[in-house]
């Protein structure tokens, strides 16, 4: 089967490289500053053990060609659009595509353009970072990738995308309930962002402060009550994970999105908080904390734009 993953960030970067590992027909579809520090360096994936250095086979927008068997969209929200236009040209009627994005408001962009037989939905968890060398910094040892059919029907065809990524250095499994899923993942990422962001810590930070702890219980309330009232409500396993993530008084976790915002750059805010408040209020659920983090981050945000500092400092 040959693979395209689209994007060879933190996400992309350690899905496709665990593949190129392991011997599959994986080709990465970059642009040309990324081919060039890649060229130079090699895909190198580092921490939690060995290094790994890996030589990708590169291809740039304008030399896609042909159609690609299965395709792993890795790019931020942020660079969706540019990069559906990029990949258009690898899209043939058997194409298989497997977006690894934040949210749900992908998904209606890429059935859009490809329709709904073409896009999966997916769920990628892993910890990672690029670091000041273009290198895949791994930050802890979660590695998953879950994927299935929109309607939640099996089929031959994702057999096949199964077995072409299993076995690879990573945990696969095809999910009855992807939206489901993808919801939960949702549910945990904003809550981990908003406490994160807001408070402008690590979830130990906030949560060994006094209030911290009710602060992140009421975070994760307001995002799993839009799940619930979108007909997808986190299951109770999953809400204790979420739970205990974001209340951990030990804690030096931090969301990517945090990450992205003391660094000064452009953060999924839209995708991740803007869009779970759209659909908050179109379900008539109040999410007070979760709509002052999306004001907080679109201000970062709309600094960025206007070229201005936007640090830890300019907060």
């Amino acid at each position: 089967m040959r693979i395209l993953v689209v994007g060879a960030g933190a996400t992309g970067g350690f899905f496709g490289g665990r593949l190129a590992e392991a011997g599959r027909d994986v080709t990465f579809l970059v642009r040309p500053g990324r081919a060039a520090v890649l060229r130079e360096r090699g895909l190198r994936i580092v921490g939690r053990g060995e290094p790994s250095v890996i030589r990708p086979r590169l291809v740039l927008a304008d030399q896609l060609a042909d159609p690609y068997d299965l395709i792993l969209l890795g790019v931020k929200a942020t660079g969706l659009r540019g990069a559906l236009e990029d990949l258009a040209p690898a899209v043939g009627p058997d194409t298989r595509i497997v977006p690894m994005l934040n949210g749900m408001r992908h998904i209606d962009d890429l059935v859009e353009c490809f329709g709904d037989t073409s896009v999966l939905g997916g769920v990628a968890m892993v910890q990672a970072t690029v670091d000041e060398h273009g290198d895949i910094q791994r930050l802890g040892d979660l590695r998953s990738l879950f994927y299935g059919n929109l309607n939640g029907q099996p089929d031959a065809r994702l057999e096949d995308v199964h077995t072409a990524l299993g076995g690879a250095g990573f945990n696969t499994d095809i999910s009855p309930d992807i939206l489901g899923d993808m919801w939960a993942k949702w549910v945990f990422i904003a809550s981990v962002g908003a406490v994160t962001c807001l408070m402008r810590g690590t979830v130990g930070d906030v949560a060994s402060t006094p209030g911290g702890v009710e602060f992140a219980e009421a975070v994760v309330a307001e995002c799993a009550s839009v799940a619930t009232a979108a007909g997808h409500p986190v299951p109770e396993a999953n809400l204790r994970t979420t739970l205990a993530t974001v209340t951990d008084v030990d804690s030096v976790h931090a969301s990517s999105t945090y990450r992205d915002l003391v660094a000064g750059n452009p953060v999924e805010v839209e995708q991740i908080f803007g869009d779970l408040v759209r659909r908050a209020d179109e379900l008539d659920v109040p999410v007070p904390v979760i709509r002052l983090t999306t004001l907080h981050l679109r201000v970062h945000q709309q600094r960025i734009s206007a070229g201005g500092p936007a640090g830890r400092g300019a907060a």
